[in-house]
């Protein structure tokens, strides 16, 4: 089983669920994928998600980002080729179900025999998604878990900018690691349809921000504190800077609309 939440590690949220998921099926695995997702950013949690479960065995993924926790808004579970994902039907699920082979079915989470007996109004991720999870993992019928969804009703989030024209790509930004890498939503084949060959010189611009950069493969194609634009290891175009921040050079975070232009 994987677990990815914005719950952070200095309150106790993570250890509740993963003490539920623990007594409902002890001889489970929980690698945690990161709990440090920012606070309520749902695309976040989203892409962090996507990218990762390619790389984890054949599973139950659970994923809590979930700013509409105790209204309306469906629990749901999954069922793709490669793997079950449960959590809130608020576009956190789809892109890693997608990538996961694609969604067979999905179910809402209406029956409480597999919640705990008692459910908050402000944590699902304990006392629904948890021992959902658990019990998908013992081996439960995810049809058991409520009524089946079409899976054109589900909600997913919009789809992130990117424009493409020779030499010039725009893209919206996806990711800021911690190394200050900014990931942008444009991918390898969006710098081939720009045209743009490596040991190109470009600009990228963010707002007023403005940074010369070389078209490579990695950090160490440019000299320290200079900024290269590469594939990164999710074929996703990225920004760096060998030994520096690229995002705080370009003051971004995910959302920002960053324009790379070739000089």
């Amino acid at each position: 089983m994987s677990f990815t939440t914005d719950y952070g590690l200095s309150d106790g949220f993570v250890a509740a669920c993963k003490g539920v998921i623990a007594r409902t099926a002890p001889g489970v695995r929980v690698i945690d994928v990161t709990h440090d997702v920012p606070p309520q950013d749902v695309r976040r949690g989203a892409v962090l998600l996507a990218q990762v479960v390619p790389y984890l065995p054949a599973a139950v993924h659970v994923a809590v980002v979930d700013p509409g926790v105790g209204t309306d808004r469906r629990g749901i579970a999954l069922l793709a080729r490669d793997g079950v994902l449960v959590g809130p039907d608020n576009g956190l699920l789809t892109p890693a179900a997608e990538v996961l082979g694609g969604i067979v079915a999905a179910y809402e989470l209406t029956v409480p025999d597999y919640w705990l007996a008692h459910v908050s109004a402000t944590f699902h991720g304990r006392d629904i998604f948890a021992p959902v999870a658990a019990n998908l993992a013992n081996g439960l019928d995810p049809g058991q878990l409520g009524p089946e969804l079409d899976p054109a009703t589900l909600v997913r989030l919009p789809e992130p900018h990117r424009w493409v024209e020779q030499g010039r790509l725009e893209s919206d930004v996806l990711v800021v690691d911690r190394f200050g890498n900014v990931q942008l939503a444009a991918t390898a084949g969006d710098v081939h349809a720009a045209g743009l060959a490596l040991g190109a010189q470009l600009t990228v611009r963010a707002g007023d921000a403005v940074l010369p950069a070389t078209l490579g493969t990695t950090f160490g194609d440019v000299a320290p504190a200079e900024a290269v634009v590469h594939v990164d290891s999710s074929d996703h175009l990225a920004v760096a800077i060998n030994g520096g921040s690229a995002a705080a050079h370009l003051a971004v975070v995910p959302g920002t609309t960053v324009v790379t232009l070739e000089s």
